[in-house]
């Protein structure tokens, strides 16, 4: 420990807050497996951190911070238990095999033990027997911390709905007493769909996040980046490395996809010196080995289409031509409303602004992304380049009144204004 004395009360409180957003997530994890509960292990994690709170202060942050975080969650939850078994002998022996178990799972408590801990819970809650709604639910909710707000954003469901789902997904853990460790090789590839899912979505809410003043979440697009690369290691499916190279080359833009004020960058306004080469390197490096081989999916296909945003200068020099290629061949993979929006804006780049605008009226004529923001604020964008402006208003609108994210709101608001045509 850093001793008493080592900081004030309140430089204690802030690293033990930072510890919490930082690493909460991979402590809860590490005690998921070690209590073989969900709940157990949310109530440890929470006495976990009130112990830190009121012991570091006086005794000194911890040298293995994460590790004291494991035990002292580990030892209250088994406290609990002592308390409840007074009363309830059904929990007697539970009580007993966590203690026996302290001492041997003390040995085994490194670092490399808490980190893997998060991708095998991935694969936990990714467990077959589990509906795939509420895999991805219940590992955004438990791996990654977000809301049952954000998630239900994620799957355009009401957040009731979602919840419902987490609850009944660890009831189902818990009664069909799946094991908490991760699978065997030979059903890793079974269960790689719903995995690679899942840290789609914790990468994409921490790129553009779905509420709130921040247009980004650096936090969960790191985690979903180090989750990516820990999945590659464990399982180098083409897949696996299409969605890393697709985070990589994404990420490589955040620095430029935002104002110092937090407001909006379109990707024809972005300064590409803010770019990080590094990351494009290493992205374009792995759609390469992706596209050597004879499997290209869903996440390689998105890779490679932004590794051609990724290679051009600037949006002038952009191969729309390969990118529509592109879209056309994610179009078989996966006939989405979103990846025909996406292609949608693509063809407008390639053939002007009306064979998009068309395309977009179609996917909206038929009922589909009627209440997804980015839809309506494509219209309005394409209306206005073709001097459609009154049309571009009410897109505009319509967007502004499914908007919930402050940033996209703002930059919505400002386009909306530019038109001059009054509120």
């Amino acid at each position: 420990m850093t001793g008493p004395g080592a900081g004030s009360g309140q430089s204690v409180a802030a690293e033990i807050e930072a510890l919490y957003r930082s690493h909460s997530r991979r402590v809860l994890a590490t005690l998921i497996r070690l209590l073989g509960d969900f709940d157990r292990a949310e109530e440890g994690l929470h006495d976990a951190f009130v112990a830190a709170a009121a012991q570091w202060p006086k005794q000194g942050v911890p040298a293995n911070p994460f590790a004291w975080l494991v035990s002292a969650g580990r030892f209250k939850a088994i406290d609990r238990l002592r308390q409840k078994a007074r009363f309830d002998a059904s929990v007697t022996e539970l009580t007993m095999r966590l203690e026996a178990d302290a001492d041997e799972a003390e040995m085994v408590l490194d670092e490399k033990t808490i980190e893997d801990d998060q991708l095998r819970l991935i694969f936990i809650c990714c467990h077959p027997v589990l509906p795939a709604d509420a895999q991805v639910a219940l590992t955004l909710r438990e791996v990654c911390g977000l809301t049952t707000e954000d998630i239900a954003h994620a799957f355009f469901t009401a957040a009731p709905t979602i919840a419902q789902r987490i609850v009944r997904a660890k009831t189902k853990i818990r009664d069909a007493k799946i094991p908490y460790e991760a699978p065997a090789r030979n059903e890793l590839a079974q269960r790689l769909d719903y995995v690679l899912s899942v840290i789609y979505l914790v990468f994409n809410e921490g790129y553009s996040a779905a509420s709130g003043a921040s247009l980004t979440r650096p936090d969960l697009s790191a985690e979903a980046i180090r989750l990516g690369r820990l999945l590659v290691a464990l399982l180098p499916d083409p897949e696996a490395t299409g969605l890393l190279a697709l985070m990589l080359l994404h990420e490589s833009r955040r620095a430029a996809r935002a104002t110092a004020d937090g407001e909006v960058i379109l990707l024809e306004d972005q300064d590409r010196a803010l770019w990080e080469r590094d990351r494009i390197a290493e992205g374009q490096a792995l759609v390469r080995r992706v596209l050597a081989g004879r499997e290209i999916g869903f996440y390689a296909i998105q890779a490679a289409i932004a590794a051609e945003h990724a290679g051009a200068p600037d949006m002038a020099a952009t191969n729309w031509v390969r990118i529509v290629e592109l879209y056309d061949l994610l179009m078989h993979a996966d006939p989405s409303p979103v990846v025909a929006l996406n292609r949608a804006a693509a063809i407008a780049e390639r053939d002007g602004p009306g064979a998009g605008l068309a395309l977009v009226d179609a996917i909206l004529a038929r009922g589909e992304l009627g209440d997804y923001h980015p839809a309506h604020a494509a219209r309005a964008e394409l209306c206005r380049r073709l001097g459609r402006l009154d049309e571009a208003a009410s897109a505009y609108d319509r967007a502004l009144s499914l908007a919930k994210q402050e940033p996209a709101r703002h930059f919505l608001e400002k386009r909306r204004r530019e038109l001059g045509l009054g509120g």
